[in-house]
């Protein structure tokens, strides 16, 4: 008998089992559906000798200091500013827009106040911004947001940008200068030994028993330990009793091509064609020097593992009756992008698993409105 029963070896997972076992002494088991650690962030070699992430690309960044000190104990790091292109009307230009994508797609010589001008003319006045859609056409306009907007979104939610939360699209910035940087955290590094690698340091501990290849079913019916962390589908932990969450997930092809580079930027994105979203060349995420190299293709797909909370009212409504039937449980903790349904990125895990941690830390006897990861 364990002290801990953590489900989900990925970034909540992990960050827990090491605190509870270094900072309190604790015995927990780890189990995991898949054959490895790290979770979606899992990278490996493949057979060509290239680090791949094998659940697509996973790009570090942060602002939260108190999350890279606790990594770093883990991990050195190797700087890394993404950069993201998008295939557009034939052209690879910058997303997020910024400058140059506009006086490349228009033809135009625009500074930055004339750009701020341009998209001034365009934007299209929304009373109250609900929707995806609301907000890129009253911050670029209708044009710029069917090249890059509409057609992506349709391909990655299967749904239009009317029908999702503003909170997809909120999350992409328009620049009026040349910053063509994907993201402006002042932390944007990669592990320099890869994901797998970190885990494999964190998880490493005499109190840390793991378990992979063993499924939450599996184990329910045979308590191994007196309290639970749970990092899976909510909705799964009670048997869908309210009905499904919904989720969208991802189909990956890999392939390794007999040439240095593929692509001038580690992904494209394709807003306009083809049946794939992006294609991530890993080797200029990891800094790998290699003679070969290898790309994914991600197709978003109704079914599979599940990777992505739709964002809607009504899949809020559906998740808060989970929520509110978790807070009612003695010793099971839910949290991560699953546990909680939210879109969340790494480094906000890691920041709720160490909360959740010091929550834990605080009593012995946790109360019921602390339980219920937030």
């Amino acid at each position: 008998m364990h002290d801990w029963l953590i489900v989900g070896a990925g970034f909540a997972g992990s960050v827990l089992a090491e605190r509870l076992a270094t900072q309190r002494n604790e015995t927990v088991l780890v189990i995991d559906k898949r054959d490895h650690i790290g979770g979606n962030a899992y990278d490996y070699h493949d057979a060509a000798g290239v680090l791949v992430h094998r659940y697509g690309p996973h790009i570090f960044h942060t602002n939260a200091a108190v999350v890279v000190e606790y990594l770093s104990r883990f991990t050195d790091w190797r700087p890394y500013e993404h950069r993201v292109l998008a295939q557009v009307d034939g052209q690879l230009v910058p997303i997020p827009i910024n400058l140059d994508t506009v006086n490349r797609l228009y033809g135009l010589d625009l500074d930055p106040q004339g750009m701020e001008a341009f998209l001034a003319e365009r934007r299209e006045p929304v009373e109250e911004i609900k929707t995806s859609e609301d907000v890129v056409v009253s911050t670029v306009g209708r044009d710029l947001y069917e090249k890059f907007f509409q057609g992506y979104t349709r391909k990655q939610w299967g749904l239009d940008p009317s029908q999702l939360s503003r909170i997809v699209t909120a999350r992409i910035p328009t620049r009026t200068n040349r910053d063509d940087r994907y993201f402006t955290d002042q932390f944007q590094q990669m592990p320099s030994d890869g994901y797998s690698a970190m885990f494999r340091r964190m998880l490493d501990h005499p109190n840390i028993h793991v378990e992979l290849g063993t499924t939450w079913n599996e184990t329910r019916d045979r308590p191994k330990a007196r309290r639970l962390i749970f990092t899976g589908p909510i909705d799964e932990y009670f048997g869908h009793c309210y009905g499904h969450l919904p989720y969208r997930s991802l189909r990956f092809e890999h392939e390794t091509r007999d040439l240095e580079w593929a692509q001038p930027v580690g992904v494209i994105n394709f807003p306009q064609t083809e049946d794939y979203t992006r294609v991530t060349e890993y080797k200029h995420l990891t800094g790998q020097t290699h003679p070969k190299t290898s790309l994914t293709y991600e197709y978003p797909s109704p079914t599979g593992d599940p990777y992505y909370p739709i964002p809607r009212e009504e899949n809020q409504e559906l998740y808060r009756k989970y929520r509110t039937a978790a807070s009612r449980l003695d010793d099971v903790w839910f949290l991560g992008r699953l546990g909680t349904y939210q879109y969340l990125n790494m480094d906000q895990v890691v920041g709720q698993a160490l909360a959740t941690f010091d929550r834990i830390n605080a009593t012995r006897t946790p109360t019921a409105a602390a339980r219920a990861a937030e």
